[in-house]
């Protein structure tokens, strides 16, 4: 049964810390530096730069190091079209379904791995979000993205100081995104993103317009990169569960009403621990990621601490990942096995 999944672990692949180890500081750095300077809002913005190393994780850094400028300006790419549909809903709907769809097809297309197209949805609908309800200029928000990117990105090459990390051969850019192609598993997958996208949007809608994105990032989640009716049922009901004790959480981090320094530590924990449990229990990750994006976004826009956040964010995850795990009803059923 799926719900089994929920109290058990997946096997590990490997040590994972330093994965976790640098996505915490591409978080934290940011934040802390611009707090430092007085431009701690600047700080929030950079800190979504650090969805740059979530990406090719498990390959060396030399590959890295020719996949992550990619990933960078897919993001960066994301946050300009986010500022451009800034203030009107109707352009950010289609923007949300444009994104999706598009990141989909480059990621099953050129085979890019977890985390898939997520990122760039939420990097849009954050971009559009957090223009129209503050004050900071659309150049200053990308511009401040890009910073964070290119710093995350440096964080990731930190490895190749040293001189056995360098001495890995490098593969052929064409080896490492194969394609452009669409196997029969990847064009299911590329339809279900089209499919909740475009639903997702509509239920956004009618449940707020301004909360779209959040639909729309939570199906997509669910969806993921694995072409398997089982699992889509799982994550669906992992996102569900997880978002709904990460909200909990949340009530109990903003009661410190953490903000500065402090915040950016807590992020920073925050994502550490994201990475070290993400590949094994997803329900457990999410515990962590829902207080971080929440804590983030409430520090971007001014309104961290807000429980009636909190309870539209559970709303919106319950709803897109209803439609993720739902969108798994297209992949065939796996045949069962002969005893």
């Amino acid at each position: 049964m799926d719900a089994v999944s929920l109290f058990s672990f997946a096997p590990s692949h490997g040590p994972r810390w330093p994965l976790a180890l640098q996505a915490a500081i591409g978080i934290s750095a940011p934040i802390a530096l611009m707090t430092l300077l007085g431009q701690a809002p600047l700080g929030y913005v950079a800190a979504s730069g650090a969805f740059t190393v979530l990406f090719a994780g498990r390959a060396p850094a030399v590959d890295r190091a020719r996949v992550l400028p990619f990933v960078a300006a897919g993001l960066v790419a994301s946050a300009v079209f986010g500022v451009l549909a800034a203030g009107s809903d109707l352009l950010v709907s289609i923007g949300i379904v444009a994104i999706a769809v598009a990141g989909a097809a480059l990621a099953f297309g050129f085979r890019l791995g977890p985390p898939g197209p997520l990122f760039f949805v939420l990097v849009f609908g954050l971009s559009a979000h957090v223009v129209a309800t503050t004050t900071m200029s659309p150049l200053v928000y990308v511009v401040a993205l890009a910073a964070g990117c290119v710093f995350s990105y440096l964080v990731a090459m930190a490895p190749l100081l040293l001189p056995r990390t360098r001495a890995v051969s490098a593969r052929p850019l064409r080896d490492l995104f194969p394609g452009p192609s669409l196997d029969a598993a990847s064009r299911i997958l590329l339809l279900r993103v089209a499919i909740v996208s475009v639903l997702g949007v509509l239920l956004g809608l009618v449940i707020d317009p301004a909360r779209t994105y959040w639909v729309v990032g939570s199906a997509v989640a669910v969806v993921g990169v694995a072409a398997a009716r089982r699992a889509a049922f799982q994550r669906g009901l992992h996102r569900m569960l997880g978002t709904v004790v990460g909200a909990g959480v949340y009530a109990l981090l903003a009661l410190l009403h953490p903000s500065g320094l402090w915040l950016a530590l807590l992020l920073g924990v925050l994502q550490f621990a994201i990475e070290l449990v993400v590949v094994r229990h997803y329900a457990l990750a999410l515990a962590f990621i829902t207080p971080l994006v929440l804590l983030l976004l409430g520090a971007a826009t001014g309104d961290i601490g807000s429980m009636q956040v909190a309870g539209e964010r559970i709303v919106d995850t319950l709803a897109g990942a209803a439609l993720g795990a739902a969108s798994g009803l297209l992949h065939p059923r796996a045949p069962k096995k002969r005893a």
